[in-house]
């Protein structure tokens, strides 16, 4: 795309006062427009900061050499393929304009248009702890999947972190919806580096992004991610939270999310699981709804029915047959192994002291078939070795 001079103004304003964009549209507001801010006319504009004292020293930087700064900025962008939207554009998400500090602007890398991103379907962010469990694991999946059986099929919105995150974003893409990564970063980076190929399926799939409004280069700090906390909450209709600890970005996440009258679910856990202590909480304080089905949560959200599987019960299709006789075509009928995963599909969390009382099979036996599963991808463990099926198979 050809970047005006107010293109070039907005980026420009983006980098000073990231952190506060409202000052900027404030100052914007009294000003006309972004361009005239960088004529000297910010002078006569002081009141503005008549409550925020300690950010006047910002006021100096807007001079001329930050307009050249832009026009470098915007022509890398372009350079790389990315595309910068400003906060006067008409495909600037509407959503965002609705929340009291827009962004000034956004960092776009996607094979789609903007409006194709977010104009075509509701957004829904997925949440959660990087340590999830097997039992937040089993559930991200499974209400991603419920979103992807709604009439109305909506966008997944997340976080690219790992556990929730990378879940809700990968399950999103296996089963065919779109989803918008909010990045702590420039552009340019993908934090944490390990979720580069799946940064690379989400921009080279039609609806899908990644988004940031932070400059090219900027590295991942603890304040950055604030800023992309809010824009998830902001772009979002709902936000549901798969697990958090008491302290933690989902649960600002939702705070925001509250502040912006969006709606707020989230998923009980036990009382004595730290990974489920944040949503308990949101909970128990009514700032978040409670979800105790797909179904459930599909009709709140009112994106129409979901397809139920046989008998009722929601599932990615692994019959318990069915999941036998996969267990059987991989390591033969008589293996250990085939127990081994029989007893973790009904026994979530199960360590290997316990299968081996839930099989009868030697300790040994049960760290080797473990070992085998895991690395066919049939089952996780986590921090405490307790197995899980995948979330392929769950």
């Amino acid at each position: 795309m050809n970047y005006t001079d107010e293109h070039v103004a907005l980026c420009a304003l983006n980098k000073i006062f990231g952190y506060h964009p409202e000052l900027a549209i404030a100052l914007m507001e009294q000003a006309g427009s972004a361009l005239s801010l960088f004529d000297g006319s910010w002078a006569a504009l002081t009141d503005v900061f008549a409550h925020a004292e300690a950010l006047r020293p910002l006021l100096p930087k807007l001079i001329p050499s930050e307009l050249n700064w832009a026009t470098r900025e915007l022509e890398r962008v372009r350079a790389l393929g990315f595309r910068f939207i400003g906060l006067s554009d008409d495909d600037y998400p509407q959503v965002l304009r609705e929340i009291p500090a827009p962004p000034i602007g956004l960092y776009l890398s996607a094979c789609s248009s903007p409006t194709e991103v977010f104009g075509l379907r509701p957004m829904i962010a997925v949440v959660g702890t990087r340590d999830i469990s097997p039992y937040g694991r089993e559930w991200c999946r499974k209400l991603v999947e419920a979103l992807s059986s709604a009439d109305v099929q909506p966008s997944v919105v997340s976080g690219m972190a790992y556990g929730a995150d990378g879940i809700a974003h990968s399950t999103a893409l296996q089963l065919g919806l779109g989803t918008i990564g909010v990045m702590p970063t420039g552009i340019d980076k993908v934090y944490p580096w390990q979720h580069r190929e799946l940064a690379a399926e989400i921009v080279n799939r039609p609806g899908c992004a990644l988004i940031t409004d932070y400059p090219l280069g900027t590295s991942p700090v603890a304040l950055n991610f604030l800023r992309r906390n809010r824009i998830i909450a902001a772009l979002s209709s709902a936000v549901l939270v798969v697990e958090s600890k008491t302290k933690g970005g989902s649960l600002m996440t939702a705070k925001y999310a509250n502040e912006y009258s969006r709606e707020v679910f989230a998923i009980p856990g036990r009382m004595d699981d730290i990974r489920s202590a944040g949503c308990n909480s949101l909970i128990g304080c009514n700032m978040a709804r409670i979800i105790t089905s797909p179904e459930e949560l599909i009709g709140q959200l009112g994106l129409g029915s979901r397809v139920r599987g046989a008998g009722g019960s929601w599932h990615t299709g692994w019959t318990e047959a069915r999941f036998r006789q996969h267990l059987e075509n991989r390591f033969g009928a008589d293996a250990p192994a085939v127990t081994v995963g029989m007893a973790i599909r009904t026994n979530r969390g199960a360590t290997a002291d316990d299968l081996t009382v839930f099989t009868g099979l030697s300790i040994g036996q049960v760290l080797e078939s473990i070992g085998l599963l895991e690395a066919e991808g049939i089952i996780t463990t986590d921090l405490l070795r307790r197995c899980a099926l995948a979330a392929t198979y769950a």
